[in-house]
């Protein structure tokens, strides 16, 4: 969905369907049936961006074959929707029994990730519609905290000259944008513009629930952006859980604890990077602010509080600075595995709460001057 703002800065909204556990392009095609269509429909829109997570056995089948890329794009045009973004931070696997830590692999310093990332803009290159300018692909913080850093932007560099030979030969530009996460190489996106240096075609992606999580000013760290000429390529719009009252919620959080992905916890007296720690070691006298994407039209959920009042400042900060505005892509990856009731167990329920997630986040974005176009 293409947004006007009232200064005549335009940006696109879409949903990120990595909340999808298909590593095919037959998955692929299979969900933009099943979910991504029926979601516009339930929206009552016309056309509708989406962000597409793009495994790496589907990729490669993409890479070898263009009749399967004018497929999935045949597929998305016929049910009202286009791609704009990518995300390119889970390499495969994602919706495995157990994920954790194994999110960041391969790092920004494996030749895997480099060449999958290239993949993924040759994709993109080629899905965006013509109306579409710029597109996106978000990725992993380089990788873990004892990472390579040299290594990794080394890979940087030649992945944005890769991209660089995309626009020249398709007049299609990709933007590269860093994800920083919790306890990763970059947690913060402040620090993380310092590191890229102002390269172009290298930006960040800020993640409303981990910049939450770590508790960062979403105007400290679009200023420092800009000092450092640094664009913000995406924001990922999530909301984060908040454990008010840890040490009399310990049951409730054990209940969290799933066994698929990381759930780091930060706390005005430390943190930790996984709910079990937390519960183990964690000081539980003051607040818990938890990595698990909840619902982002929320303020509550099985007993316990949200960041999603954190987002509209996210926005505010996006709109005060300059230059282009930064794509949007509403991300909750959790539907399968929230707690109790709350959890989508049927097609219906799953496009009904990103329906109501897209509503609301278009609310808040019209609140601000936007108009859907």
């Amino acid at each position: 969905m293409r947004l006007v703002f009232e200064d005549g800065r335009t940006t696109q909204l879409g949903y990120c369907y990595n909340v999808l556990p298909g590593e095919t392009v037959d998955a692929l095609i299979d969900q933009v049936r099943r979910i991504c269509g029926p979601v516009r429909e339930r929206l009552g829109v016309d056309r509708l961006g989406v962000g597409l997570w793009i495994a790496r056995p589907a990729a490669t089948e993409l890479i070898d074959d263009s009749r399967r890329r004018r497929e999935l794009a045949d597929t998305l045009d016929r049910h009202g929707l286009y791609c704009f973004t990518l995300n390119g931070f889970p390499y495969g696997g994602f919706h495995a029994p157990s994920v954790k830590e194994r999110v960041l692999e391969p790092t920004w310093a494996d030749a895997a990730r480099l060449d999958y990332t290239v993949d993924l803009a040759t994709i993109l290159a080629e899905l965006l519609p013509d109306d579409v300018e710029v597109g996106s692909i978000s990725t992993v913080p380089l990788g873990p905290a004892d990472m390579d850093r040299d290594a990794a932007r080394i890979a940087l560099a030649r992945a944005a000259d890769a991209f660089d030979e995309i626009v020249a030969r398709t007049g299609k530009h990709i933007e590269l944008a860093i994800e920083p996460e919790p306890g990763a190489c970059f947690e913060r996106a402040a620090a993380l513009a310092d590191f890229l240096d102002g390269r172009p075609g290298l930006g960040v992606c800020l993640d409303c629930c981990h910049a939450a999580v770590v508790d960062e000013d979403p105007a400290q760290a679009f200023a420092a952006m800009s000092d450092a000429g640094v664009r913000c390529a995406k924001i990922q719009i999530s909301s984060a859980l908040v454990a008010m009252h840890p040490g009399r919620e310990a049951a409730r959080l054990a209940a969290l604890d799933e066994p698929r992905f990381l759930h780091q916890v930060r706390s005005a007296r430390g943190g930790a990077m996984d709910l079990p720690e937390a519960l183990a070691t964690l000081d539980r006298g003051t607040p818990w602010r938890i990595h698990f994407h909840v619902p982002v039209h929320r303020d509550g959920i099985a007993g316990f509080a949200t960041t999603h009042a954190s987002i509209a400042p996210v926005f505010a900060a996006a709109l005060a600075a300059p230059g282009p505005l930064p794509h949007l892509e509403v991300e909750t990856y959790t539907w399968s595995v929230l707690p109790g009731t709350e959890r989508a167990d049927t097609d219906d329920i799953l496009v009904d709460g990103i329906a109501r997630e897209l509503t609301w986040t278009i609310g808040q974005l019209t609140a601000l001057g936007a108009r859907p176009t």
